[in-house]
């Protein structure tokens, strides 16, 4: 039986539908009811009548602010994010809140952990309750977790941006608000003050013209834009979770913008947790990312530490120095990575790069010549030695030598055309190959010509970018776009000059290359 009432213009009778901080454009009269779901049990919902309403979501529904940030004086009077963790169960701790300005003169400045007092390195710099760490954990309670990623059409993310986005539309109901507010704040933006390219306009992710990067954000949007599609399997399939929420299912209450806003969002903070069960691997942590600063070379992580997430320092601190940890997780779809990341995954999921990155690194992808009459036993030879028929061959910066002297063998491989050679490669039992002086130059070639090509994607050279990075009035995203070209630039660079040097050390630099019908893909 259902129990109705009319609302017109923004007037709410109760119950109201969303809280009165959420605009409504209100089309005509509408109608609510409060009915009983089977599946979901006692809740209030919208029931949409057809031909009777609209309603445009405004952007206030996303975790990422819209344009222009409006602060009134209520949000001001609630204090900021530690006052309110400490409210509620933090413990003294020895960070405070700081702020520096943003590039955008529209957005607040954002705020940053600092040492509140000089620390040593083993000092405990906070410990954060359990009670006030989102895991799906919290999230989904009771409900099989299993059964709802297993599915591969969802990933953790997906669920913790959508949990957050239901819970910013309970307005000030939210225990959560303070923690919400804080992320609008900081717009997904790492510590450069810069969005991550999967919201980059068309134009600023030309930018990135010639680096693999840009197919890369390409291709996660798209990632991103499948789990859109799949939102509502979470609204059915985890019943508890939303019945506290009287709105519409996620694709009626959310535009994918807004989804991919509070995706990017969550995605920008989110850290993984060890030893700790699979519902809470993925946390977002107050105090943590992206409020902690990154270093590539930072020990210093997020733990599970009996029931609160804890940051040991590892370097002195004096008061007032941000306080900066290794971020140990990136994200490619549904697919997550525990460990080092190059410049590349830090620009998609954070929003920055770091020039100092040792674990920096290109991309390189041979393939054996499917064409080749002989490539079965090719390919036979190479999963011998430990590579496929589709090899990737990482190039890490200030390594290019190792990483060419790892692509050889392999590629020698692809240019053996006499049946007798292949024989006798096959009895081997390393990856021996028959060299000779104009196979060896053949390779070589082939190998300068490849990295060549890649420098010529590019639009600008690596003397343009190291001028544009003078420009102190350069935009913050092309400036992080430069930053990650020049150092592809620099390793590609690097990479010719060994291809070079082995050259001049052919016994005849004038022997002529072997002709190679077959020769391996590199791409």
């Amino acid at each position: 039986m259902e129990a109705s009432c009319s609302l017109r213009s923004s007037k709410f009778i109760s119950p109201p539908i969303r809280p009165p901080h959420h605009p409504l454009s209100i089309a005509s009269t509408i109608s609510i009811s409060v009915i009983r779901d089977p599946n979901f049990g006692s809740s209030l919902r919208l029931v949409r009548r057809k031909n009777r309403f609209s309603i445009r979501v405004s952007s206030s529904d996303t975790l990422v602010a819209g344009s222009r940030e409006v602060v009134s004086k209520k949000e001001e009077d609630l204090g900021d994010l530690k006052s309110w963790m400490h409210k509620n169960g933090l413990p003294p701790c020895k960070v405070i809140l700081k702020e520096k300005p943003s590039h955008n003169e529209k957005h607040r400045p954002i705020h940053y952990v600092a040492a509140s007092e000089d620390l040593q390195a083993g000092d405990a710099a906070f410990s954060v309750p359990n009670s006030l760490v989102v895991t799906l954990e919290r999230v989904l309670g009771n409900e099989t977790i299993a059964e709802l990623l297993t599915t591969n059409k969802l990933s953790e993310l997906a669920c913790l941006a959508l949990y957050l986005m239901y819970e910013k539309k309970q307005g000030k109901k939210s225990f959560w608000l303070p923690y919400i507010r804080e992320l609008d704040r900081q717009r997904g933006r790492g510590q450069l003050a810069v969005e991550s390219p999967l919201l980059w306009s068309e134009t600023e992710l030309a930018y990135l013209t010639g680096s693999p990067t840009k197919a890369e954000i390409l291709e996660r949007a798209e990632g991103i834009k499948r789990e859109y599609n799949e939102l509502d399997t979470v609204w059915f399939m985890a019943g508890s979770l939303f019945q506290q929420y009287p709105y519409d299912i996620p694709t009626e209450a959310f535009t994918f913008e807004i989804f991919k806003q509070a995706f990017v969002a969550v995605q920008s903070c989110v850290v993984h947790l060890q030893k700790v069960s699979l519902a809470r691997r993925f946390a977002l942590v107050p105090l943590g990312p992206p409020l902690l600063a990154y270093s590539s070379k930072c020990k210093a992580m997020l733990a599970a530490v009996d029931d609160a997430v804890q940051l040991v320092v590892d370097r002195p601190y004096k008061a007032g120095e941000s306080i900066v940890v290794w971020y140990n997780i990136s994200f490619t779809g549904h697919d997550f990575k525990c460990g080092p990341q190059p410049n590349s995954k830090l620009l998609i999921n954070y929003g920055f790069v770091d020039e100092d990155n040792p674990y920096d690194r290109l991309v390189v992808e041979a393939a054996l010549n499917t064409e080749d009459p002989q490539y079965q036993d090719k390919r036979m030879v190479a999963q011998r030695n430990g590579k496929l028929s589709v090899q990737v061959f990482h190039v890490h910066a200030g390594r290019e030598k190792e990483a060419i002297s790892d692509m050889l063998p392999y590629l020698r491989l692809g240019y053996v055309s006499d049946t007798s050679e292949m024989q006798s490669v096959i009895s081997s039992l390393g990856p021996i190959c028959p060299v000779s002086p104009c196979m060896e130059r053949a390779v070589l070639d082939q190998l300068a010509d490849y990295f060549k090509a890649r420098l010529a994607g590019y639009p600008a050279t690596l003397s343009e970018d190291e001028a544009m990075l003078t420009d102190y009035n350069l935009h913050p995203k092309k400036r992080v776009a430069t930053q990650l070209v020049r150092m592809e630039k620099k390793m590609l660079n690097a990479c010719l000059q060994v291809t070079a040097d082995m050259i001049m050390l052919l016994p005849d630099v004038t022997v002529s290359p072997c002709p190679a019908p077959y020769a391996p893909l590199l791409n």
